[in-house]
């Protein structure tokens, strides 16, 4: 059956208009608790959020509708979304769900389901969740009197995944003496992360910690390093971090102010994993997106790279399927399987401390493990998404350029899973060709797409 609602991360849009609605948002918890119910469990739902405005009107929603068939919620308030997975395990929920929309402008929301072992739900899980949502049979197992569930909010989770995110760090290593630079977008690790740090000994010099419902995202975080590495300059800081609003990616800044994306951490902590005995399969899984000069480096390691299509639950499974505990996105987006079942921007950052500490050298030299590739990115906005190869005569064009990129470059053409843009990525030696070759592509979709 295929997925309407779900996308390549949840349900997301803008809020309070089709697909992210109440309504939505109420039908979607009374399936859970319908679904979890079935199967066995506890009957509990975990729910968390980020800092918007809309979270209010879609955790209510949420948690009536779970309510309503029986099962009873947890309520965790704004958390990131690494935490609610943690929670959801130990916590021995049926289920958490978070209302975020990650990465996005304020309008916009999203809801994600975890599993009871905190791991996102595979795409049958979620293909069941929406044909239940418009079924009858719900109604014909909607519970009265006592039947009906309760909401509690839990006081102390904030704590628990504070000492959780702290008994990662190796225990023979203290922050102690450095300085960090840390933008939280004014989303929902604006009280952990920063307590996370201090209390391991660092000086934290904190930017995007006030949110106020509407400034999430907003110039800061992730997706604007530029307020890290600046702050990190003006401050003398040993290094930046910039998480996005819900905590599940982070991307960092060496001591001279220059980024360190996803590919450089996955190549730092692999080479570190490799020394230490720990990188399972010598293996390492990211996306097509990651840079071929990942793959270069991690060759001469000895280590294999597997790419799957974008979205940290696609590199999930293939890490479990595989057996393998390191892997993750360009993005920011890694996971160290060892700890956590999904994406933790904080967590990342931590594992990349403690190599710093452990080889005593600043992260500016770490980061020369890799030498990037140039890359090229294009965002082509259409009317519809359709498959890249239904598109006419885009394939045989890729092709073409494939061509003559040989085996010194790549092209990616894929289409967004949460909005109608396709992403053209071209990477190659020569920055002009790749350039030239990625304009190509989008002139060619623009004219067929419209």
């Amino acid at each position: 059956m295929d997925r309407k609602l779900f996308g390549t991360d949840g349900i997301r849009g803008l809020a309070n208009e089709p697909p992210m609605t109440p309504e939505t948002a109420l039908k979607l918890g009374r399936a859970i608790a319908y679904y979890f119910k079935k199967i066995g469990g506890h009957h509990r739902v975990l729910i968390g959020k980020d800092t918007r405005l809309s979270g209010y009107m879609l955790e209510t929603a949420l948690a009536s509708g779970i309510c309503s068939m029986g099962a009873n919620v947890l309520l965790v308030g704004p958390m990131p979304t690494p935490a609610i997975a943690f929670l959801t395990s130990s916590m021995r929920a049926d289920a958490g769900v978070v209302i975020s929309a990650s990465h996005n402008p304020y309008p916009d929301n999203g809801i994600k389901v975890f599993s009871g072992d905190g791991f996102k739900l595979p795409d049958e899980t979620e293909a069941e969740l929406e044909r239940l949502m418009e079924s009858p049979e719900l109604d014909q197992e909607r519970p009265t009197g006592d039947g009906v569930g309760k909401a509690f909010r839990i006081d102390d989770a904030r704590g628990r995944y504070i000492v959780f995110l702290k008994q990662a760090f190796p225990k023979e290593y203290t922050l102690d003496g450095l300085r960090l630079v840390l933008d939280c977008a004014h989303g929902a690790a604006y009280r952990v992360a920063p307590a996370v740090f201090e209390e391991l000994g660092a000086e934290v010099i904190k930017v995007g910690v006030e949110p106020d419902g509407i400034n999430i995202n907003n110039r800061c975080g992730a997706l604007y390093p530029e307020v890290v590495q600046a702050k990190v300059r003006e401050t003398r800081a040993d290094m930046g971090i910039a998480l996005d609003g819900d905590a599940d990616r982070v991307i960092v800044v060496d001591e001279y102010g220059e980024v360190v994306d996803g590919d450089h951490i996955l190549a730092i902590c692999a080479r570190d994993m490799v020394r230490e005995g720990r990188l399972r399969n010598n293996t390492v899984v990211a996306t097509v997106m990651s840079n071929l000069g990942l793959e270069v480096c991690l060759k001469k390691m000895g280590v294999r790279l597997i790419r799957t299509k974008v979205g940290d639950r696609y590199v999930v499974e293939a890490m479990r399927e595989g057996g393998y505990n390191l892997g993750g996105e360009q993005s920011g987006h890694l996971i160290f399987l060892d700890y956590m079942t999904t994406g933790d921007g904080t967590l990342a950052a931590l594992m990349l401390l403690a190599v710093m500490i452990k080889e005593g050298r600043a992260l500016s030299e770490l980061a020369q493990i890799m030498e990037t590739y140039p890359q090229v990115l294009l965002n082509v906005r259409v009317k519809e998404r359709r498959p890249p190869e239904e598109i006419p005569g885009l394939m045989q064009l890729k092709a073409q350029l494939e061509a003559k990129l040989t085996d010194r470059g790549r092209i990616v053409i894929r289409p967004s899973g949460t909005e109608p843009v396709y992403r053209v990525m071209v990477e190659g030696e020569d920055p002009a060709e790749i350039k030239a070759y990625a304009q190509e592509l989008v002139e060619h979709i623009k004219n067929v797409m419209g």
